[in-house]
């Protein structure tokens, strides 16, 4: 070999390893991983090659600089399979002393490999960068999985009403289900979206994202009250009717702490921002208790409850009785009280007025909890 094609052999091998150097630097994929791609694309472009052998070697080192590419043989007198034997003569044109039997390692100019097993290869590495971009972009997804992003609107679908966020490097769209009712989008906009779920599709990972999930009001008091966050006081359960109101139960595990006032803030000010990023969605913060009539009482706030009766501890049924004039409170609106404390509690309830005497009585019915 003359010394400017060693030369430029040795700059071209460079060129290889500078672009493994950038190629993590730019995109996240580790140097060994693609190494690792490009012997396997190498080795198949060998064995792809009219020449080429079953048995070869592949060394890429970026930290000395070596590339070299080989192919091993048997060497016999008489070949009967090409692509694992060599004549005697033949191989002796490569090393003169060897013999029959013993293996001739002959070292390969991969750019001899031909345009099917180069496009072989150039195949490989791609499909290698092109997984190990999903592997990295899946990693990074469940590491936001129940978190809240921040995402940048991209564009609304003026008919379905789908809503395209750019998060990071990537898209993602929420849907009009997962949006709170009357909430408005516009182009440049940024919002705050809970990632629910990651799922790996053949296109890549995909992120499902809601504004309407509770998980999302669970985590913006995390990230609100400094208490929740160093977990002193820990959220218990949550019930949401996104947009229109919320409950939150809470329980303090220091006596010195009040876990209500701490979710408030001072002059309701910890609430109040988190009710201003739901659009003006209201928060009721009650207090947990392992006393379900406790509990249940606390969850009918903003209502007064005279008497809880637990008719079924199994079946987690009980019957409320409230002051004449505090019925239509306690039920809400279309019957929203009773409803989420219901799935605050995960008790059945059957509100009753003290007197007895009501206009319509309220149906009983088990309402699911939540996921938090």
């Amino acid at each position: 070999m003359s010394a400017a094609r060693a030369r430029k052999q040795k700059e071209e091998q460079f060129d290889l390893f500078d672009a493994l150097k950038l190629m993590e630097q730019e995109k996240g994929i580790p140097a060994e991983y693609m190494i690792d791609k490009i012997k396997t694309a190498i080795a198949l472009a060998i064995k792809k090659d009219p020449a080429g052998s079953e048995e070869n070697v592949v060394e890429i080192s970026p930290e000395t600089g070596r590339f070299y590419v080989a192919l091993r043989k048997n060497v016999v007198e008489e070949v009967e399979d090409p692509t694992t034997e060599m004549s005697l003569a033949d191989a002796r044109k490569y090393k003169p002393t060897i013999t029959a039997g013993e293996v001739i390692e002959i070292p390969l100019d991969p750019k001899k490999f031909g345009r099917i097993a180069a496009q072989a290869a150039k195949h490989v590495i791609h499909q290698g960068i092109c997984e190990a971009e999903k592997g990295l972009l899946l990693q990074e997804y469940q590491s936001r999985q129940h978190d809240i992003v921040s995402a940048k609107v991209l564009r609304v679908d003026p008919i379905r009403g789908n809503v395209t966020l750019e998060i990071g490097n990537s898209e993602a769209v929420l849907p009009k289900s997962e949006q709170i009712p009357e909430e408005q989008f516009t182009e440049g906009q940024r919002i705050r979206v809970y990632v629910v779920d990651v799922q790996n599709g053949e296109k890549g990972p995909r992120l499902m994202i809601s504004r309407t999930h509770p998980g999302l009001v669970k985590r913006l008091f995390e990230m609100n009250v400094p208490e929740i966050y160093d977990g002193v006081v820990e959220i218990k359960s949550i019930s949401r009717e996104a947009g229109s109101r919320s409950k939150l139960a809470v329980l303090s595990r220091d006596e010195d702490v009040d876990a209500v006032g701490s979710c408030i803030g001072p002059k309701g000010s910890r609430v109040s921002a988190i009710v201003e990023e739901l659009g003006g969605e209201k928060i009721d913060i009650v207090t947990y208790s392992e006393e379900p009539e406790e509990f249940i009482s606390a969850a009918l706030s903003p209502a007064t409850v005279v008497n809880v009766e637990v008719l079924d501890e199994n079946m987690r049924s009980c019957r409320v009785t409230v002051p004449d004039h505090q019925l239509s409170l306690a039920i809400g609106n279309k019957g929203q009280n009773a409803r989420l404390a219901a799935r605050l509690t995960g008790w059945k309830i059957d509100i009753r007025p003290e007197s007895g005497f009501y206009g319509e009585e309220e149906k009983e019915e088990i309402l699911p909890k939540e996921e938090e």
